[in-house]
C-alpha cells in the first residue's frame, strides 16, 4: 500500500486539492484499494476549516468532491505512518521541520519533484486556483509514474 500526506500551510487550498485529485486519479484508474491519501497542514490557523471555496469550485469542474474535509494538523505521528510526506512548496518544508525534527526516512518531497520541481502557487495569495490546478494535476501524474502506476 502507498501511503501519501500532502502537506500545506493551512490545509484548505492545495494540500486538499492535492488530495482528492490523486483520489480521483487511482479511482478512474481502479487501484484506489493500493492507496492511503489524506492531507494536513504545517499551521493551526484553519484547524476545523472546511476546504476554501476557490478549491472546492475548482475541484467541481472535475466532479471531484471533497465533502466532509476539514483542516487537520500534521502530526510527528503522520511523519512514521506515511511513506510519502508531500508538500507544495520549499516554506512548507521549513514548517514541516519544525514538527518533525528532521526527514531521517527521506520522505519529505515536493509535489513538483515528480514533474518538472518548483514550488506550487498558493492561491491563497495568488486567487488563481487554475494555475494550482494544473501543477497539482500535473505533480500527480507524475508521482504515479515515479510509483510505476
Amino acid at each position: 500500500m502507498h501511503k501519501i500526506m500532502f502537506v500545506c500551510h493551512g490545509n484548505i487550498c492545495r494540500s486538499p486539492m492535492a488530495e482528492f485529485v490523486l483520489k480521483d486519479m487511482v479511482k478512474k484508474r481502479g487501484i484506489s484499494e493500493q492507496f492511503l491519501i489524506a492531507s494536513s497542514a504545517t499551521s493551526r490557523e484553519e484547524i476545523g476549516n472546511p476546504v476554501h471555496r476557490g478549491t472546492k469550485k475548482k475541484l467541481s469542474e472535475y466532479n471531484i468532491s471533497t465533502d466532509n474535509k476539514v483542516a487537520v494538523q500534521f502530526t510527528k505521528e503522520d511523519y512514521h505512518h506515511y511513506d510519502y510526506i508531500i508538500v507544495m512548496d520549499s516554506y512548507n518544508i521549513i514548517n514541516l521541520m519544525h514538527i518533525v525534527g528532521e526527514d531521517a526516512a527521506g520522505k519529505i518531497y515536493k509535489l513538483l519533484d515528480f514533474a518538472d520541481g518548483g514550488d506550487i502557487a498558493d492561491p491563497w495569495y495568488t486567487g488563481n486556483f487554475d494555475d494550482t490546478y494544473r501543477d497539482v494535476a500535473k505533480g500527480c501524474e507524475g508521482l504515479l509514474k515515479h510509483l510505476g502506476l
